[in-house]
């Protein structure tokens, strides 16, 4: 049907106005919110949800790392961007300020030059490691069943709740509203002076009346857990609970272990048997419980060749260890054999430095020397970061707009 020219300047007016209201529904529908800060995915990967229920569908993926924009907050919630432009919300927990993130990275160079003091593998499945030695912080690496770890050093922690650095600075407090005063109203009256204390009110306070008072009961101490700091395969660095960790020790000799807990172990050298490999193991090991030293027993297995088995060598029982215990050659009679090094403590107080080595499939001791208590991993992370206030030599300064039109108007008025 042929419409005239008034009915076709009419239907395409409606089909722009059409098109423009659905251009500006939809809009609507997604508005662009502006930064107002950043993130740090904690976890290993977070699903970044449309809404924030948690049956919401999941918009994006976001793994470890991963920085993303911080949009909007609800609650416990964030509306976060990644950097592919999708929008969605995600967990607070499973967010990471700038800081943490520093933090994991020097922890990582630090760990990178610690000895390991020997492999372990996952006890109870796969394996979850955390940024700090609590269970409230970020799980950002879980090591599957069939893999390994290298064990770095121990630390016994008090089980309570750490605080997480704050993804957004605190909202300033607004300042109270002045209060309305009606013209004419009379100043409320002042409070009369209390009367002066007695001399003796002290002694008027006391409500001791002879019996003997109970006192509260003290709160008990919070449990202590034994965590684990462990490098994985990829190099990344955190802590797990050294209860999840079974020392990667052959079966052969690990069997002996008496159910006292190994706290390292290493390979001192290897014997052929029939084409066979059989390492000579050095372990350490402590009792159940809570303990103020590393380790209180070490041991040498060496594979009898005869019998085909594991022998003991060297045994000491009833030490006070620390780590880390070191490798390497050690002089003995004026020559050089391979051997280790123990820290350990003697009943005047003092640490020690002794050297053994294996001669001749025996192990010696090859001297002593005075043995400094070793920084802790705190102590390590703290002298890798950089001061706040180191500040760039002046020289190099380039000042700023604000401070170059400064100087310009004072100079002008300076010639006036």
């Amino acid at each position: 049907m042929d419409l005239g020219p008034i009915s076709k300047v009419s239907v395409a007016i409606s089909i722009t106005i059409a098109v423009l209201i659905s251009g500006s529904a939809c809009r609507r529908e997604t508005p662009r919110y502006p930064v107002i800060g950043e993130a740090f995915v904690g976890p290993a990967a977070i699903s970044i949800r449309k809404d924030i229920p948690i049956q919401s569908p999941s918009v994006a993926t976001a793994k470890h790392g991963e920085r993303l924009e911080i949009l909007q907050r609800r609650r416990a919630f964030y509306r976060v961007r990644t950097k592919s432009g999708a929008e969605g919300w995600a967990d607070e927990r499973q967010l990471l300020a700038a800081g943490d993130m520093e933090n994991i990275k020097r922890l990582a160079e630090v760990a990178a030059k610690l000895p390991s003091q020997g492999a372990a593998s996952p006890r109870y499945g796969d394996l979850r490691i955390y940024m700090a030695p609590s269970r409230d912080s970020a799980s950002f690496v879980t090591v599957k069943e069939t893999g390994k770890v290298d064990v770095l050093s121990h630390m016994m922690v008090p089980r309570v709740k750490t605080p997480r650095a704050p993804l957004l600075p605190p909202a300033p407090k607004k300042a109270p509203l002045p209060k309305r005063t009606k013209s004419g109203r009379l100043p409320p009256i002042p409070m009369p002076k209390p009367p002066p204390l007695p001399p003796d009110y002290e002694e008027l306070s006391k409500t001791d009346t002879g019996e003997p008072q109970e006192e509260a009961p003290e709160e008990p101490p919070p449990p202590n857990d034994n965590w684990s700091l462990v490098r994985t395969a990829g190099g990344e660095t955190g802590w797990t609970l050294t209860r999840w960790l079974n020392m990667a020790i052959p079966d052969d000799v690990g069997q002996y272990a008496e159910g006292r807990r190994i706290v390292s172990y290493f390979s001192l050298g290897a014997v052929n048997d029939g084409g066979n490999k059989k390492d000579t193991w050095l372990w350490t090991t402590v009792g159940s419980g809570e303990h103020p030293y590393d380790f209180d027993n070490i041991r040498v297995f060496l594979w009898n060749v005869h019998r085909h088995r594991y022998e003991t060598i060297y045994i000491e029982r009833n030490m006070t260890g620390f780590e880390p215990v070191k490798l390497g050659t050690v002089t003995y009679s004026g020559a050089q054999y391979p051997g280790f090094s123990v820290c350990s403590q003697k009943k005047d107080g003092g640490r020690y430095w002794r050297d053994f080595a294996l001669v001749n499939n025996l192990v010696r001791l090859a001297g002593e020397r005075p043995c400094e208590p070793e920084p802790t991993i705190q102590d390590l992370v703290a002298a890798a970061e950089k001061p706040a206030n180191e500040a760039a030599p002046a020289s190099h300064a380039k000042p700023s707009f604000a401070s170059r039109v400064k100087n310009k108007v004072k100079s002008w008025l300076g010639k006036l």
